[in-house]
């Protein structure tokens, strides 16, 4: 007992944590993220490889059934934690870390009927509320997990792709196999999972073997990334006959060639490790080419704040906002975008620099603290031949069929394919950094916000994200990420936003 006790409190000291975004939870995840980088714990890509699941952001019904999934495929020892607000991260994260450590809580969870098939339900008060920081609303399954329905566990299958990122470990892009990384923020060792990839050992630019791979998407190493899309699976396809999580199986079907091929059809999100929070795309696989693409439920259905826009919301109301504040939430945004977009990529140690300028902005750094490493960070960026080769060619959009779709912002000025987008947003990042101490009052006409500009009524992701079926047709699984990550849509402002949450 005693060193059963000891070895867990050994494990805990430094849990990786599979972090999950809910919609409206953009604020909390900045938060979780550099909590973690200040106590150096590593994030997890997979539940198999996580010991704590934190979900940031308020509770999405439609969320509970991928989240139970999530935590049916984690191994014990395990914790979950809820955050709802940045203040409660530091806590929260204690409070896992100490149900983790306690066999006493482990046993009694291990003993809970029916826990392995509903998540971290149906769990003592006491327990709850020591391990998940959280009460369950009266009459409503636990927020942010939900019950998986008691599915088998789901099966992952591969296949062998092509796409060389470089030296330096595996990638594995697609959505598919993750495993985990060691310092996800700021340290150059170890490994690093992320963006539905396996990242190994990179150090300093795009590198590893890329291998795609058509999977479960219920399952722990899904198109999700992080796991499994509840309600999803067996929604497509003919006929009865589903393999074990609820997905259609193959069935035959004629591709471009004339060929008959089977065709899979497959859910990407809504939880997938460097995915819009919350964003589905439904889409018919043949091989690992996409021959057909639909966006999910656009709507997170309830009114959410979209943090990144907060001050155009604000200045259209008529509240005073200052172009400093507002160009520094937007270069904090394509930041942050760059960051998802580079780690997709499999270019963990500039995911990591970008992640960091972004978390300098939004603390209030001065243009003179920030601009110097800015630019460093646009050169080595901006000049990489390998990234370059890695993206070129994919995805490409004129400005007019960009403006013609409504699209406005970074996406429409680039006018070309997934180099052109990253390197206009390099270049407006360093143009914000350089006006930071603007005290001129924001028109949100002539200034536009982080994705466009900025229409209450249809906001500019909408229109990114209206880009996205027909840009994906044709393309490998695995350029399908590149393709939204260069694009990146925020599904937090597909719900019409409220001034009320934006002040608060």
């Amino acid at each position: 007992m005693g060193l059963t006790a000891a070895l867990m409190r050994a494990a805990a000291a430094r849990p990786r944590v599979l972090l999950v975004t809910s919609p409206g939870g953009t604020a909390v995840r900045l938060a979780v993220e550099a909590e973690l980088r200040s106590r150096d714990w590593p994030l997890a890509s997979t539940p198999a490889g996580a010991d704590v699941m934190v979900v940031a952001g308020p509770d999405c019904p439609r969320l509970r059934s991928a989240l139970g999934r999530l935590w049916q495929d984690m191994p014990q020892p395990r914790a979950y934690v809820r955050a709802t607000t940045a203040d409660d991260v530091p806590a929260l994260l204690d409070a896992g870390r100490a149900c983790l450590s306690s066999p006493d809580r482990q046993r009694a969870e291990a003993r809970t009927p029916g826990c392995e098939d509903e998540g971290p339900s149906g769990r003592d008060d006491e327990h709850r509320e020591g391990c998940e920081g959280e009460h369950r609303e009266e009459g409503q399954a636990e927020s942010g997990h939900g019950r998986s329905g008691g599915g088998p566990r789901d099966q992952v299958h591969r296949e062998s792709g092509s796409g060389d990122l470089g030296s330096g470990g595996e990638h594995r892009s697609g959505g598919v196999d993750h495993e985990g990384h060691e310092g996800h923020e700021g340290s150059s060792g170890g490994e690093h999972r992320s963006g539905g990839a396996d990242h190994e050992g990179h150090h300093g630019g795009p590198g590893g073997e890329r291998r795609n791979a058509d999977a479960d998407p219920q399952g722990p190493q899904g198109p999700q990334g992080h796991g499994g899309h509840g309600g999803h699976g067996g929604h497509h396809g003919s006929g009865d006959m589903e393999m074990p999580g609820g997905v259609p199986m193959a069935e035959p079907g004629e591709d471009r060639d004339g060929l008959t091929l089977d065709r899979l059809h497959l859910p990407l999100g809504p939880v997938l490790a460097d995915w819009p929070a919350g964003l589905v795309i439904r889409v018919v696989l043949q091989g690992d080419v996409i021959q057909q693409a639909d966006l999910g439920e656009l709507s997170a259905g309830r009114v959410t704040d979209p943090f990144w826009a907060r001050p155009w919301i604000l200045a259209s109301a008529g509240e005073p906002v200052a172009v400093g504040e507002a160009v520094r939430r937007r270069a904090a945004a394509r930041l942050d975008s760059l960051g998802r977009l580079l780690s997709v990529a499999g270019w963990p140690a500039e995911a990591v620099t970008a992640r960091r300028l972004r978390d300098d902005l939004l603390e209030e750094a001065p243009s003179s603290v920030v601009l110097g490493r800015s630019e460093r960070f646009a050169r080595r960026v901006g000049r990489s031949r390998t990234l370059y080769w890695l993206t070129r060619g994919i995805g490409p959009v004129s400005t007019a069929d960009a403006r013609a779709a409504g699209v406005s912002g970074p996406a429409a000025r680039a006018g070309g394919d997934v180099p052109a987008r990253y390197r206009q947003w390099l270049t407006e990042v360093l143009d914000d950094v350089r006006a930071l101490d603007s005290t001129a009052p924001l028109d949100p006409v002539a200034w536009e916000s982080p994705r466009g500009r900025w229409d209450a009524e249809r906001p500019p992701s909408a229109a990114l994200a209206g880009l996205l079926p027909g840009l994906l047709v044709g393309a490998e699984l695995g350029a399908a990420r590149l393709v939204v990550a260069s694009l990146d849509p925020d599904p937090d402002e597909l719900s019409a936003p409220s001034l009320e949450a934006a002040r608060g």
